[in-house]
């Protein structure tokens, strides 16, 4: 298809490609494209001017080169067959420096004490990583952690005036223990604890909301349960902070009726003109 055109394309004008996250793609494609590769490849070798490739003759420049781009060991990701391995030439990357890229990235949302709080927060994840459990949906990766300082940045610039280690301190918490199970919801507080000792864990405030949700329970015949509330207050930190959230759980465990209770809730403030809400609309696909 057109992995196929896009390589012949490459091959006959001296053009470099690149199959990028090549890993992420099912092994079924991926045989496909190792057998792609595999004529190329022989082609060059034998300094070939022309090819037969996927049933049509093709010119092949020496000058071409195809390369691959995964990540190794990653939650989803499919192994790569021996056949195309034997193919490319593997080159080793470099681990990012995170406690650089984190300094960076605080300095330019405007933190005085960026290298501190740096230091703090990659010594957090390096200790997470250590301590808590091992689950398929944990992630200590540069993806999370800018997320994280961009969600610092964001507040801020919303209240400059506030303590910068409560800052930090407050988008560490709120990125991170929703996703936690119950067991290491308690280690990740007594490690935020350790690395802030001055400062207590800041409760996220809701105000209208939290009226709002009391209204829609009672509407359901429902008890406002703390625990209830409290997960989703956690849902509602993570819409604003995330493009896409899963709710992970147990039967009956709580999850639909904490997004259809948040989203009726957000919506009967949007109602009352309440600065900071909209409607919300759901599509069930499944």
């Amino acid at each position: 298809g057109g992995g196929g055109g896009a390589s012949s394309s490459r091959c006959s004008r001296s053009l470099n490609g690149v199959f990028i996250r090549f890993n992420r793609i099912k092994i079924e494609v991926i045989s496909v494209v190792a057998m792609q590769v595999l004529s190329i490849v022989d082609a060059l070798s034998r300094d070939a001017e022309t090819f037969d490739f996927m049933g049509s003759t093709i010119r092949c420049d020496g000058n071409c080169g195809l390369f691959i781009t995964m990540n190794p060991g990653y939650a989803g990701r499919t192994e790569l067959p021996d056949n195309l391995k034997a193919l490319m030439r593997p080159v080793a990357m470099m681990v990012p420096d995170l406690a650089m890229i984190a300094e960076v990235m605080l300095s330019a949302e405007g933190f005085t004490d960026a290298r501190n709080l740096s230091k703090k927060t990659i010594t957090l994840y390096s200790l997470m990583q250590q301590q808590l459990s091992k689950q398929d949906h944990y992630d200590y990766g540069l993806r999370n952690l800018k997320a994280v300082l961009n969600m610092a940045g964001s507040i801020k610039r919303a209240d400059p005036s506030t303590n910068e280690e409560a800052i930090l301190m407050r988008a560490l918490r709120d990125m991170n223990l929703p996703k936690f199970i119950k067991d290491d919801e308690r280690l990740f507080r007594l490690l935020l604890g350790d690395l802030f000792p001055s400062l207590e864990l800041p409760v996220t405030e809701i105000g209208n909301l939290n009226a709002a949700l009391e209204s829609e329970l009672k509407s359901a015949g429902l008890q406002m349960h703390p625990f209830l509330v409290f997960k989703i207050g956690q849902l509602y930190d993570s819409k604003l902070t995330r493009h896409c959230n899963m709710l992970v759980g147990a039967t009956l465990s709580g999850k639909s009726t904490a997004w259809k209770t948040l989203a009726k809730a957000k919506t009967a403030l949007a109602k009352e003109n309440v600065t900071g809400y909209l409607p919300v609309t759901s599509f069930v696909i499944n």
